[in-house]
């Protein structure tokens, strides 16, 4: 039931905000459901795909889809997934975890004073 808790909140956020990927995936696999923070990324990262599909369908029969422009956006973003994925496997936990936790600080502070 958490899990599906923790997805109907992913794509809430994913269709409200544009995120709702790892910024809210991995912090609650990690907290609620103790998932450990590799397992919590590679989990995310294969939930975001399926809430992105979701999410492109009904925004795209609105008309609200650029492919063009998602393509300059998104081929590019799957090279560097391919290349954080091969560092994130040769980073130590404690610090994947600090650097997550600081990344989330200061896109909230920066949003904050925006």
């Amino acid at each position: 039931m958490r899990l599906v808790a923790i997805g109907v909140t992913a794509g809430a956020f994913s269709a409200l905000f544009g995120v709702g990927g790892g910024i809210i995936i991995v912090p609650l696999l990690v907290v609620a459901a103790g998932f450990g923070e590799r397992p919590a990324t590679g989990t995310s990262l294969a939930a975001i795909g399926l809430i992105a599909l979701a999410g492109t369908v009904l925004y795209a029969l609105r008309g609200h889809v650029e492919p063009g422009h998602a393509a300059l956006v998104g081929l590019p973003a799957a090279l560097g997934a391919v290349g954080g994925a091969a560092l994130q496997q040769r980073i130590g936990t404690r610090v994947l975890l600090l650097g997550f936790a600081a990344l989330l600080a200061v896109i909230g502070v920066r949003l904050l004073v925006a």
